[in-house]
């Protein structure tokens, strides 16, 4: 199993302009990580909803890489979104599900099928273009170029070490920049042309 962080800054280093989305458990940790908060947007509560945002925001902005690192619970809740992806065929979409096998933003329950599943499998059948699955992180780190370099929809599924929170959910830490500021937010509407 790969630790988050680690395989977050291979993708960092390899972004270049892309607009990353990390959602649930991603969150923290691509925030850790990140060298360009301007060109992030966290997709905080949304579980489920994130790669249905990346593809709206690939579809709107067909010249800019649509980064989004999506969890496996999150995308067990929202499957059709492969679908639909596939059959949009954004050229420009970068979707990773970090595998965990739990809910770790509520505590580590086991996800439905945790292990037995194989969400690279799935994407693969439902169209998109690539689809790949990594549990060493040197084997990601070599191919991770490549990949970025693709004509997606790519579908790359991380099998990462479960972070769990512990906390009671109204104790539980926020990570401070958990939002994007109002600055990336407007710089990123004037790009793709909404006010």
């Amino acid at each position: 199993m790969i630790e988050q962080r680690e395989m977050m800054k291979v993708v960092e280093k390899l972004r270049g302009d892309a607009i990353v989305l990390p959602t649930m458990t991603g969150n923290g940790a691509w925030l850790d990580v990140t060298q360009n908060q301007d060109r992030d947007v966290s997709i905080g509560g949304a579980m489920g909803k994130a790669s249905t945002f990346a593809l709206g925001l690939a579809m709107a902005q067909p010249d800019t890489n649509i980064i989004v690192f999506d969890g496996d619970g999150s995308l067990e809740m929202n499957l059709g979104t492969l679908a639909t992806i596939a059959g949009k065929k954004p050229k420009n979409l970068y979707h990773f599900v970090l595998e965990n096998g739990v809910y770790g933003t509520t505590g580590g329950q086991p996800i439905p099928s945790a292990g037995e599943l194989s969400f690279a499998g799935i994407a693969r059948e439902a169209g998109y273009k690539a689809a790949y699955e990594f549990d060493d992180l040197e084997e990601f780190t070599l191919q991770a170029d490549s990949i970025l370099n693709e004509e997606g929809p790519v579908f790359v599924c991380i099998k990462i070490v479960p972070e769990v929170q512990n906390e009671p959910i109204g104790r539980r830490k926020r990570h401070p920049k958990a939002r994007p500021t109002k600055d990336a937010l407007v710089a990123l509407r004037k790009e793709i042309g909404t006010s």
